[in-house]
Formats: C-alpha cells, structure tokens, sequence
C-alpha cells in the first residue's frame, strides 16, 4: 500500500516561516550580544543552521550553533551537546527542533540545559502538531497542525528544496 504524502510546506514556505522565527527570536533576544541556537540532531540541527544563516542577515546578534545529540527512542539515556556547558552558561539558549510531536524530544533536551544557570531559555520548532505528552510548548513555531495519531510530518532539508509533508 502506498503512503500518501500531502505537502503542508514547500521551499519557500518553509523559507517564508525561518525568517519569521529568526525576527522573533531576535526580537526576543534585543538586548543580547550572542545567542545559542541548540538544534536536535539531525533536522532540528538543520534549522538551527538557517535560522543562523538568517539572523546574520537581518541582526548583529552573534549566533553560536550547538548541536545537540540524543537517542529519539531512548531519550533517558545520554544528551550531549557540541558545546561545553561553559559555553552557554548565562546565555540566551533556544533549543530547535523541526517538528513537535509528543514532546518527548523537546523535553527531555529541557532537562539537559536546565542542569546549567541561564540567563533565558526558550524552544523553537517549525512544525507544531498537537499531540502533546508532556507539558512542553514551543515559544517560535512555523506552523500548528492538528492531525490524527496515525498521521505523522516528515520535514526534509535539501538546498533549494526543503519541504514538509504529512503521511
């Protein structure tokens, strides 16, 4: 049986929604020098890199990209990130990831920066879908979607043609 695919964001879209994020979380963050773009590997990584791509564009916040890395399945064990937690101590962090679905993932890469004092703490995700686990919202998003359980979003980035689809 084959997946039917329906498109909620195409390329320009998606570029359209990074930009709108990237103005928010600038004007959020006015005040600052530097921020910390926290990406979840691997997509949530990916729109950190345009988010800091655009925030070069339209501010003189210095962005500071940091990876961060967990298993999806087993988000109790290990979450690293690419920074040392010296690096982002007292600092404006956002923690991205590209869809929100329970909210596992996003809580958990919560947790890990909520070990360290920081100045502010906010999440960014591109697609918002309300089926939430736990009790976690995400400050900037692109979109919200209301879809059923069986549904679910799969964003891809690809040079010139990133998209997003529900299967």
């Amino acid at each position: 049986m084959k997946v039917k695919l329906e498109k909620i964001l195409d390329h320009q879209a998606i570029a359209h929604k990074t930009k709108r994020i990237a103005f928010q979380i600038y004007e959020s963050n006015a005040n600052e020098e530097e921020v910390i773009l926290a990406g979840i590997a691997d997509n949530g990584y990916k729109f950190a890199e345009r988010l800091a791509m655009v925030l070069a564009e339209i501010s003189p916040l210095r962005t500071i990209l940091c990876k961060v890395t967990m298993d999806k399945k087993n988000p109790l064990g290990t979450v690293q990130t690419s920074l040392p937690a010296s690096e982002y101590q007292n600092k404006s962090v956002i923690l991205i990831d590209d869809v929100l679905n329970s909210g596992t993932t996003l809580v958990y890469g919560v947790k890990h920066f909520l070990d360290v004092p920081l100045k502010r703490f906010k999440t960014a995700v591109l697609v918002n879908r309300n089926h939430k686990k736990y009790p976690v919202k995400a400050d900037f998003k692109g979109i919200s979607l209301s879809t059923s359980l069986n549904e679910s979003v799969k964003v891809t980035f690809r040079k010139g043609n990133d998209t997003a689809v529900l299967e």
